[in-house]
């Protein structure tokens, strides 16, 4: 009975998590719930329930996670900003002449927001607040438009600082030395978030590159879902598109050159990015008392939100791993051991079925810790794996019914705009996210080689 109790476990968290409930709580609950159960029945030692307040403690000590407050404060910041509405203003004033160009301007902009926020929400909602307007205005089909704005939004889970990277450099890293222990390596190196995000770095630019060339081939091949606008030269004031680029650009250099010349630590670099942004909200005007504390609030609910994740994730792992069940997940990648191209196959199809219904943080904290150290065994790359699983998780934010990023821009849409149209509309990005992974799966060397120098 006792090898089953895992998999009831899991059964019941998604039974819990389609049924409205709240994912922090329903983790911790019934992790507890079947701990109770296994302890009245002997089958679960209930001295294990000790460990909880070390793995607590343990969380919240974490000094890769020190990161994850200062990069929510960087993106808020900007969020409350002119920033995006000036870039966005200038690319698409340069782009006009083209069919497609404000919607290839948008994939421009929202790349250098994932770069300078590294926050989903923020930039959907951003995106969808200044461009879908103008989009809809100059007659852009509405699929096309959501679609690219809500498939744009998500690059901030594969461009560096990505908060997803962040995660899951932490839960590899983990997941990294106990394979390495469990092979006998008693002095185990592991894998960093500097690592993971320089290894996004290529497939980030990329996935951007197969977003431009599709909308680019699509708007010429049929216009009118892309029509051309009128180029004014009026917009075309190259001060205006010099100041408007300098200060994501500048901010951008700041984080991730200093992360990539080995100056300072993702947390250290976060720090940076938050007193840059601040700076540069300061210097526009926009700082005011009342936007900073709202500033404060909003980075204050993320960050208490995704930590109460982490703990209900750290408790249902205990209690998971006291019922034998990393030792079930073990026993299967063993019997598959000669087929780590098999075992990866079936851990991404495993991914990217959950993303239709869980959050990137649910599944980094639920699944990645479990499957994790059996996969890094076989001696697969933890970078490539990495940047692999990150991608995967990017297109959970658009898979319905679920799609966060489509949840965002719909509180922005206007009702002329149909959910089945914005449904219509991620399709094809969704595919560009499948056929990116696949390239990455054919080409590691994509996410291992800027690491290795």
């Amino acid at each position: 009975m006792i090898e089953w109790l895992p998999l009831l476990m899991f059964a019941a968290v998604f039974a819990f998590i389609l049924a409205g409930y709240a994912v922090a709580p329903t983790l911790a609950g019934v992790a507890l719930f079947f701990a109770l159960i296994g302890i009245l029945a002997g089958l679960f030692n209930p001295t294990d329930l000790g460990f909880i307040p070390i793995r607590v403690f343990g969380v919240m000590s974490n000094t890769v996670l020190i990161a994850l407050p200062l990069f929510i404060l960087m993106g808020v910041t900007l969020e409350r900003t002119n920033i995006a509405n000036n870039l966005l203003r200038a690319l698409s004033s340069l782009m006009a002449g083209s069919p497609g160009g404000l919607a290839i301007a948008v994939v421009f902009v929202g790349a250098l927001m994932a770069a300078s926020t590294g926050i989903v929400g923020a930039t959907v909602v951003t995106l969808g607040l200044l461009a879908l307007p103008v989009m809809l205005k100059q007659h852009y089909q509405a699929g096309f438009a959501t679609g690219t704005i809500a498939a744009t939004g998500t690059l901030g889970q594969i461009i560096p600082p990505s908060i997803a990277l962040v995660l899951l450099g932490d839960v590899l890293s983990n997941a990294y030395q106990q394979s390495q222990l469990a092979s006998g390596v008693f002095n185990p190196k592991t894998v960093s978030v500097e690592d993971l995000f320089i290894g996004s770095l290529l497939p980030g630019l990329l996935l951007v590159g197969l977003y431009v060339a599709y909308i680019f081939g699509r708007s010429h091949l049929d216009p009118s879902v892309a029509p051309r606008a009128e180029r004014r030269d009026a917009d075309l004031n190259q001060r205006e598109i010099v100041v408007s680029l300098l200060p994501p650009i500048l901010l951008i250099v700041a984080v991730l050159g200093s992360i990539l010349f080995g100056y300072a630590t993702p947390t250290e670099a976060a720090g940076v990015g938050a007193c840059g942004a601040l700076l540069l909200a300061a210097s526009q005007r926009a700082l005011s008392f009342s936007t900073l504390k709202e500033i404060c609030r909003t980075t204050l609910t993320t960050t208490a939100m995704v930590f109460f994740i982490l703990i209900g994730a750290s408790v249902f792992s205990l209690v998971f791993r006291g019922f034998g069940g990393d030792e079930l997940v073990s026993g299967w990648f063993t019997q598959i051991e000669h087929a780590p191209w098999l075992a990866v196959g079936i851990v991404m199809l495993v991914i990217f079925l959950l993303g239709f219904v869980l959050d990137f943080v649910e599944i980094t904290y639920i699944v990645v810790p479990i499957v994790g150290p059996g996969l890094l065994a076989m001696g697969i790359d933890p970078v490539w794996l990495g940047v692999l699983i990150a991608l995967n998780l990017q297109t959970s934010f658009l898979t319905p019914p679920f799609g966060f990023a489509l949840f965002y821009l719909r509180g922005v849409t206007p009702p002329s705009v149909e959910t089945i149209q914005m449904y219509k509309g991620v399709v094809p990005f969704i595919a560009l996210q499948l056929i990116m992974i696949g390239i990455l799966a054919l080409f590691p060397a994509l996410a291992t080689w800027l690491p290795s120098l």
